[in-house]
């Protein structure tokens, strides 16, 4: 197993409280599924509000945004990973299709109607608006030095080798 580089701290219990000196003590997994649960609990009670959810946003989003128009499989196989279970996505396409916001063509290709274009276009209104809310204080420089360091880390773990 290749030995890590850098500083070794000392990983001290999960601490809410924890004071800026000692925040390289802290656990990832506790600091980043936090701001996880907060991130996801402000963007679905945001978007129950017009009626949406989140993974209807994804599905919208991946309908719309590919070179030809997905099956349904494509999208389920696609978006799984992100969600709460394996049928998650399949039930949302239903929702969408039932919704009059999808449709489906003679090859069950998806397309969205102009009422789900309607839609995505305003949940992208309202997910860029709750951005804003999310990263305010955090300038671009900052935000993008965070996601390299998470990444960073996820490429650590998964390329590491069990002992």
């Amino acid at each position: 197993m290749e030995q890590p580089t850098g500083t070794t701290t000392d990983q001290a219990p999960a601490d809410p409280a924890a004071t800026d000196d000692l925040l390289a003590t802290q656990p990832v997994g506790y600091w980043s599924g936090l701001a996880h649960a907060a991130v996801t609990r402000h963007l679905r009670d945001a978007m129950a509000g017009i009626d949406a959810t989140q993974p209807q946003y994804w599905v919208l989003n991946r309908v719309n945004g590919g070179p030809a128009a997905p099956v349904r499989e494509e999208v389920v196989a696609q978006l799984s990973p992100l969600a709460d279970g394996p049928h998650e996505i399949g039930r949302v396409v239903d929702q969408l299709l039932h919704r009059g916001w999808l449709r489906a063509d003679a090859e069950r290709r998806l397309h969205l109607t102009d009422a789900g274009e309607a839609a995505r276009l305003r949940l992208r209104a309202l997910v860029t608006e709750l951005r804003a809310v999310v990263h305010q204080g955090i300038d671009d420089e900052e935000y993008a030095a965070a996601l390299r360091v998470l990444r960073r880390m996820i490429a650590n773990v998964e390329g590491a080798e069990r002992p």
